[in-house]
């Protein structure tokens, strides 16, 4: 499992990843070409996949994602060292938070 700041990351056997994910097209890349795992409403700054790979949306309203990384890559942030992720099938999910009647997830 790995963490960087309020996203978590944790690795899946390929076999757990439902077929429609392995067949999606994935969430586009951003200006700079990264796939943007979250970006801060306050900073702008991102946690993000610079490298190859693919990032695919599971339903659900917070929409937790799928990340599959076909050579490996590495979690870049503006705030954070950097960290190696091995080749594989990933989830990352946003840390939330409860507020009264809902939850929501956290603003950086």
């Amino acid at each position: 499992m790995y963490r960087q700041g309020d996203v978590l990351i944790v690795p899946v056997e390929e076999t757990a990843v439902p077929v429609r994910a392995r067949t999606a097209q994935g969430e586009p890349r951003d200006a700079r070409g990264r796939l943007l795992l979250a970006l801060g409403e306050v900073t702008g700054h991102a946690h993000a996949i610079p490298g190859p790979g693919r990032l695919v949306r599971e339903q659900g309203p917070f929409g937790p994602f799928l990340l599959e990384l076909p050579e490996g890559g590495r979690v870049v942030h503006e705030e954070h060292a950097p960290i190696p992720l091995p080749k594989g099938w990933y989830r990352v999910v946003r840390q939330r938070e409860y507020v009264p009647g809902a939850y929501r997830i956290i603003a950086d």
